[in-house]
């Protein structure tokens, strides 16, 4: 397998500061665990208003989670004042999610400079005993950030 380099040297801090800002992103109130270039960890904590009727985690929010981390193992590659979004992504839910936290690890499968595609796998963990629930495949779309978007900000 290829090692992939990050363009960025500061690429943790600027994936982090993008996706954090994000009132989506907010609104679930996960944290980054591990980011290395091509890969993110997303742990979100167990919410209730985030759960179903028997308390297992919303296929949408899993969705959402893999989303956050293929697209921010994406980001870890871009060059300094580029973004990305998402253009597609496909999720199989493999089993309930229920427990502490959930954990999405995103990983880079195909870089390039205008599209990327990422995979993630989203696990349901209690103390550390996980179990694979959902995996996903996140192409994204890479670009620049206009000058006067930074100059704004």
């Amino acid at each position: 397998m290829d090692v992939l380099k990050a363009e960025n040297p500061d690429f943790a801090q600027a994936v982090k500061a993008v996706v954090l800002s994000m009132p989506a992103a907010q609104h679930l109130g996960f944290e980054f665990g591990r980011i290395a270039p091509g890969e993110a960890e997303i742990i979100q904590p167990y919410r209730k208003e985030l759960t179903q009727q028997d308390g297992f985690v919303l296929g949408g929010v899993l969705g959402s989670l893999a989303d956050f981390a293929g697209g921010s193992a994406a980001g870890t590659l871009l060059p300094a004042g580029w973004v990305n979004m998402t253009i597609d992504y496909t999720v199989k839910i493999l089993a309930p999610a229920k427990g502490e936290r959930i954990i999405a690890r995103g990983r880079v499968v195909k870089a390039g400079r205008i599209m990327t595609v990422a995979a993630a796998d989203v696990y349901s963990a209690d103390g550390a005993e996980e179990t694979l629930c959902a995996t996903a495949f996140v192409t994204m779309r890479n670009m620049r950030v206009p000058q006067t978007a930074v100059s704004n900000a």
